[in-house]
Formats: structure tokens, sequence, C-alpha cells
């Protein structure tokens, strides 16, 4: 990706996730992100150009919220942009500060994401955005069984449900680092065949510990010039490339139909442009999107291009603890902590922040050159984003 400036990340600011933050209002809670953001990056709301805002309006029936929330981000007197793209929309959030910095229209930049979910009903505001005709029988909310079954079918159902457990475990045990973290359960291997019977069924397979909850949280980034950048923070976290991929979904009555996904696509024009012959030796880090244990098992396979049973090994052999070969989420991932809006930013900011060497209780112990980021929503929508420690060759020498 040609860019007329390398842009590096030099803040970050995130609030305590929770099922519930009824001590504050949403721009309470925003400005605690934001606030945080411009301490670690040394600056103040003056210093920033412009902030970019983005949520799932539809969740909380708030109309237009970055006008109220001009409270809590700071905006008011500034540029602001409001963006929404479903469940990729914290992502898109990170793309578009990559772009309003690197085009050279503002120095520095503040993009928020947040949500409050028990103010509204995600469920709801999902199935309601279905047709009601054509949906009928396919539209369940955020909630599908499908990645349980083919897994299952594909690798016995044995072999499937220990391995999307194991997952589960996991991340659990990398959330019990992170203090910010919404679900800290302190689960243990020898609970797996337990949580697997005893957990309530959603759909089919998945089952309610498989699955990522609802969380109140927002999630602030700044963005920087490299000029800026290199002055104003020690080591930032370098926006090297980010792609995005989107189409509607596809049913088949026939079934069985092989299909190109939207994640190993983005992954293969990612890994094409920046030269990645081997993903899981060159990047150092990924800090993915999954929404549940089955789907993060199941897209291990589509975004480091995996094949057969690479990826159920990957996990049997602990390669993607926080201390393995190749770290998965050491924030504790979607199924911790799910503030929708921002979500798929707060992805972003954890690479980040092991880029930084500033993610605390579960910074990997290995050094982070490196470091990958996912994003996912409706529409089989994927952004897949590029961070390194180094300064991008791109625009070096503009």
């Amino acid at each position: 990706m040609k860019k007329n400036r390398n842009v590096g990340i030099i803040g970050v600011g995130q609030t305590v996730y929770s099922s519930h933050r009824e001590e504050v209002n949403q721009p309470e809670m925003i400005h605690e992100a934001v606030s945080a953001a411009l301490k670690q990056a040394g600056l103040t709301i003056d210093d920033i150009d412009c902030i970019v805002h983005g949520n799932m309006e539809l969740f909380e029936m708030v109309h237009q919220p970055d006008l109220w929330h001009t409270l809590g981000t700071g905006a008011y007197g500034k540029e602001t942009l409001r963006v929404t793209t479903g469940g990729t929309t914290g992502a898109t959030l990170v793309c578009a500060a990559d772009h309003l910095v690197a085009s050279g229209l503002h120095d520095i930049v503040l993009a928020v994401g947040f949500e409050k979910l028990q103010e509204g009903h995600t469920t709801g505001g999902i199935t309601n955005m279905a047709d009601p005709l054509w949906g009928r029988q396919l539209q369940t909310g955020a909630l599908t069984g499908m990645t349980a079954a083919d897994l299952i079918e594909e690798f016995g159902e044995e072999r499937a449900k220990k391995a999307s457990m194991k997952y589960r475990i996991i991340m659990d045990k990398h959330a019990m680092k992170n203090d910010k973290a919404h679900r800290r359960l302190g689960l243990e291997f020898d609970q797996a065949d337990d949580l697997a019977v005893n957990s309530p069924a959603l759909v089919g397979e998945l089952r309610m510990i498989h699955m990522c909850s609802q969380s109140d949280g927002a999630c602030a980034m700044i963005f920087a010039s490299e000029e800026k950048a290199k002055k104003l923070c020690k080591q930032p976290a370098w926006i090297k490339d980010h792609i995005t991929v989107h189409r509607e979904e596809l049913f088949c009555i026939f079934g069985g139909v092989p299909y190109l996904t939207t994640h190993k696509y983005a992954a293969q024009k990612l890994y094409e442009r920046n030269g990645i012959k081997d993903p899981r030796k060159e990047i150092d880090l990924f800090e993915m999107y999954d929404p549940s244990s089955w789907w993060g098992l199941d897209w291990l396979r589509e975004f480091l291009l995996l094949e057969n049973d690479e990826h159920i090994k990957m996990v049997e052999n602990g390669d993607i603890t926080i201390d393995g070969s190749f770290p998965v989420n050491p924030s504790g991932g979607v199924i911790a902590s799910n503030p929708i809006g921002a979500t798929a930013m707060i992805r972003v900011a954890e690479a980040a922040l092991q880029i930084m060497g500033k993610a605390g209780d579960h910074q990997v112990n290995k050094p982070v050159n490196q470091a990958m980021a996912s994003g996912f929503g409706g529409t089989m929508w994927t952004v897949l984003l590029l961070l390194t420690k180094e300064v991008p060759w791109q625009c070096k020498n503009k």
C-alpha cells in the first residue's frame, strides 16, 4: 500500500470492560479512554487535529451519538468524522485515522470506538437488519453453529470439541493476565470435559462458554505523522499496511461448494504485497477478532493459510499461548471483551501495545517486531492490519 507518509500509533487508552458500567454515562466512559490515550502519548486535547468516532448506534438507539459524546471526546470545535461498518467498526476507525494522517490532511488524529451495550440490545438490533422474508430461516442474530458442525464433520467430534475447548481455556488464561478484560473466569484445562457438557447450549454445538458476551467499554488511539511520532513517542507502533475485504453472505442449496473466504483473500493479498512468505515465522503475534472459540479455531487456518489440520495442531500443541511460538490474543481476545464498536479497534490497540512494550502483565516474552490484527463483521467483512516496530520502508525517504 503506497502512502504519502508513514503513520505511527503513539497512544492507547482503554476502559475496564464489563457487562455493566452503571456508574458512568456514555460520554464519561469514553472520556476515561480518551484521557488514558492522551496521558500515554503525553498530549492534551489541544494537540489533536481531528477525532474519528465509531460505534453501532443501532444497538443503543442513539442517533448521531458523536454529537452528545463531544463531552467525552473533546471534539468541540474540531473536525470530526463518524464511522460505522458493523462489527468491523473499530478496525475501520483505525484505517480512517491512518488515511487522514497519511494523506497529510492532519498530523495527529484521535480515534474512539465504544459500546455501552447494557443500554441496548445487540441480537435484537442485528436480527432486525435481516430481510423478514428471505432471512427468516437463516438469521439468528450474532449466533451460528455452522462452523462447529463443519469442524466436527472434518476432524471428528471428539478432536474438534477438545480443540475448541482448549482454545477457549487458553483465551481465558490470557484474559486472566489482562486486568481490563470482561470475562476472567479462571478456567483450567482439567475443566474441559465438564464445560463441554454443562455449559448451556446456544445453537448446535455452540455453547455459552464458547461464545463472546456483550460488554460496555471504550478504546481510544492516537495516530501521528512520522515526524510527530518520532518526537512524541520513544517506540511508536507503525502502520505498515491494511486491507479491507467484504461481500454479501451467500447460501448454496447444494452445499459443499468451495469458496474463498474474505479472511483468506485478505491474508493472501496482505502477505503478497508485503513479501511475507511464512506468516508463522515472520509475524510475531496475532490479535484476532474471534467471536467464539469455534471461529477462532477455524480462522487460524484461513488467516495463516494453513493446510489440513495444522491449525488444530497449533492449539493442541499450545503454539498459540502467550509463551508459545505464535501467540494469539495475549489480551484474551473478543471472547473475553466485546464492546462491539470498539472490539476490532482493541485488536489493533493490543497489537500496538505489544510492539510498544506497554502491554503490562500480558506482554509476550519475545521481541515483537511485526504484529497482525483483524476485524470481522456482517456481510463477511474482514479488515486485516499489519503493524511494525521499524519505520515502514515505503515512505522512509519522503
